[in-house]
């Protein structure tokens, strides 16, 4: 039996594992299915230490992949299934992927990628769901999951050894880049190390219990606040497509215990018709967790009257995983704030010269990891280096302060990044883009004030000699970007100016453009 399953295969065979909106896997199931792809992937070549792209939606099959991944030592890239054949063809190579798992939803845009030379690399295309109109079926190297499956041998594997995720984050000089952990693989560790990594999860979460998936499993986040309590033997509902009254409806129907929210998602819930929120009972939900943007205070103080007071926000990243807790009880007191740094994190705040500024002063955000858990950027050591103040001591971009009593408050943020319902977005990949319309002489993209969002995309434009300012060439320049770029990417909003300020050296200024339009509000992300 596979290691991170073989407990729950044996003592609870037949309940549910996994569930998502077409079919469930108990168990049992889910331990065999498991083993026969680890065997069944190395028979058709891969080896430890191999990487492995996965682009699908929140279904049974990318949890198997995970399992299956974590016994036979690959490191798999979940894959933003928003990005188009340009942005999957770049990561495929980036990733050295050997091979791609491919949902029927995105199967076209996969294809296209597959065919770009980049996509040479690729050795094994594995369709999930995948029927015979699929354009990737007609690939040489495409074989259907479930031959796959089938094909395996259901005996434990031998030699199970420690593969991960390395998630892709977008960069502040345009591509993306991998962020490779301890978990991502390629390191000589047994699935067991997994374990206690989760075993950390049961001091917030009930474990077991039922999570409900309700954001994309390529998110870092989703993935923790499911996978790893899995690891821990919860089961997972899964919703592919956020719907506030669906979600309520899955927490009843199946007594979810805990789920991760985002700002966006939450302030949803909260616009649903009395009707709706009337007829959810909501009693197994214990534990609700939220994260990656900052939430409105209206959204949150309304959710706990709601829901009470079992919302717990943290602050983290991909890089850094979660670095401070705050409860509803202490929010309530100390609204803003994003909590405690946890035990196992020591935060220095620094000034521009990086020497350590006086508590309650602001500066640059610094952590290191107490456990020795580090990080880098896939092929990218500059970028590595550049977000290490020393060895172990890294860099979110986020600028704050410690109070007296040890919270933690974020004011600014250094890095050129936008955080639109819960995604990062990195203005340089979409400047760049915008750079090479012909009507566009000079670009500055920024994140600006959004209601739902928390912030929204807007293109600053000076236009080129000799072409005129108008709504059809604002949207013909956002038509633009949805070519070359996923939508989530794509500017909301173009406002045309006359001259982007720009230092001596040739950078943006992004604080007296950004000024305008955060005018007012009490801080500036």
């Amino acid at each position: 039996m596979a290691t991170l399953t073989s407990d729950f295969a044996q003592s609870k065979p037949t309940e549910s594992a996994l569930i998502d909106e077409n079919r469930s896997v108990t168990w049992a199931a889910l331990d065999e299915r498991v083993n026969r792809l680890v065997n069944g992937l190395r028979a058709r070549g891969l080896a430890t230490g191999d990487t492995v792209a996965i682009v699908a939606g929140n279904q049974c099959e990318w949890f198997e992949l995970a399992q299956a991944c974590a016994h036979g030592g690959w490191t798999y890239v979940p894959v933003n299934w928003h990005w188009v054949a340009d942005e999957l063809a770049y990561v495929f190579a980036d990733a050295t992927a050997k091979a791609v798992f491919v949902d029927q939803r995105y199967e076209a845009a996969v294809a296209e990628a597959l065919g770009d030379p980049r996509g040479a690399g690729v050795q094994i295309v594995v369709g999930l769901r995948c029927d015979g109109n699929a354009r990737v079926s007609a690939d040489k190297r495409f074989v259907p999951y479930e031959d796959v499956v089938a094909a395996g041998d259901p005996s434990e594997p031998a030699d199970q050894m420690l593969g991960g995720p390395m998630f892709y984050t977008s960069g502040t000089t345009g591509r993306p880049k991998g962020v490779r952990g301890a978990l991502s693989g390629g390191m000589a560790l047994t699935p067991d190390i997994m374990k206690l990594i989760a075993a950390g999860f049961a001091n917030w979460l009930p474990v077991p219990g039922r999570t409900l998936l309700c954001g994309p499993f390529y998110h870092s986040a989703q993935w923790a606040f499911s996978f790893l309590p899995m690891i821990g033997g919860s089961s997972v509902v899964m919703q592919h497509k956020y719907d506030s009254a669906g979600a309520l409806r899955l927490i009843d129907e199946h007594g979810c215990t805990n789920v991760h929210l985002v700002p966006t998602q939450m302030k949803r819930l909260l616009d649903l018709p009395d009707s709706v929120k009337s007829s959810y009972d909501g009693s197994s939900l214990t534990a609700v967790w939220h994260g990656a943007a900052p939430c409105p205070p209206a959204v949150k103080k309304g959710l706990i009257e709601w829901w009470g007071p079992k919302i717990t926000e943290y602050y983290g990243s991909t890089e850094g995983s979660i670095i401070s807790v705050v409860s509803s009880g202490d929010w309530m007191r100390k609204g803003g704030s994003v909590g405690k740094p946890l035990d196992t994190v020591d935060v220095l705040v620094v000034d521009d010269a990086g020497n350590p500024v006086p508590q309650g002063g602001e500066g640059t955000l610094y952590f290191r990891n107490k456990m020795g858990m580090s990080f880098s950027y896939h092929n990218d050591e500059e970028k590595t280096k550049a977000a290490h103040l020393e060895p172990g001591v890294f860099t979110t971009g986020d600028v704050g302060y410690l109070d007296a009593e040890g919270f933690l408050w974020l004011s600014d943020r250094k890095i050129d990044m936008i955080i639109s319902g819960g995604v990062n977005i990195y203005p340089a990949e979409i400047e760049g883009v915008l750079a090479v319309h012909p009507s566009v002489d000079d670009v500055a993209v920024i994140g600006v004030p959004d209601e739902e969002f928390g912030e929204s995309v807007k293109a600053l434009v000076q236009v080129a000699d000799g072409v005129s300012p108008s709504d059809a060439l604002a949207q013909d320049l956002i038509a633009h970007c949805r070519k070359l770029l996923a939508g989530y990417k794509a500017p909301k909003s173009v406002d045309f100016i006359d001259e982007i300020p720009r230092t001596g050296t040739g950078k943006i200024q992004k604080a007296p453009l950004r000024a305008k339009y955060w005018e007012g509000k009490s801080r500036k992300i």
